[in-house]
């Protein structure tokens, strides 16, 4: 299955976008925990990901809060589970990783689920960034903790609007 790739520029910074046939498969910081690596086999070409980069570009104005877009991410399926409802948690809003494990009907999975939701490959279009600790504060984002303060801080100021 041949994987398409494209680099955007956004507000936080360069983000490497891939996908196959059936969908979505990365959207990773440039500059994040895990840099990407573009695989040999992999073809240049945005044509593949028009939608995805005109959705991106929405988001980015403020003028899209959920993503319509096929996703084929690589995972286990306690993995997918959690990135299923990474994508419940509505825009402008947070949640605990304990809630977030009470929600897939497993209250004494935080940890896994933290672990899951770090193993996200579609950063921001699977919303990981929702999800912070218990206390409140911020912990734990592969495109680093500015960028996921920036994510939540914009989202907030455009759920109000």
């Amino acid at each position: 299955m041949q994987t398409y790739y494209t680099w955007i520029d956004s507000p936080t910074g360069q983000l490497l976008l891939t996908a196959n046939e059936s969908g979505i498969t990365q959207l990773v910081f440039a500059e994040g925990r895990h840099p990407p690596d573009i695989h040999p086999s992999w073809k240049a070409s945005e044509d593949p990901l028009r939608e995805a980069i005109n959705q991106l570009k929405a988001f980015f104005a403020g003028e899209l809060r959920a993503f319509d877009l096929p996703l084929s991410p690589a995972g286990t399926p306690f993995q997918r589970k959690v990135w299923a409802a990474l994508q419940q948690i509505p825009y402008g809003q947070t949640t605990s990783y304990g809630s977030l494990a009470a929600s897939i009907g497993n209250p004494a999975a935080s940890r896994a689920v933290g672990l899951a939701n770090g193993s996200n490959p579609i950063s921001i279009i699977v919303p990981c960034h929702r999800v912070i600790g218990s206390n409140g504060k911020l912990v734990g984002y592969g495109g680093g903790l500015p960028n996921k303060r920036w994510l939540l801080e914009f989202e907030a100021f455009n759920a109000m609007g």
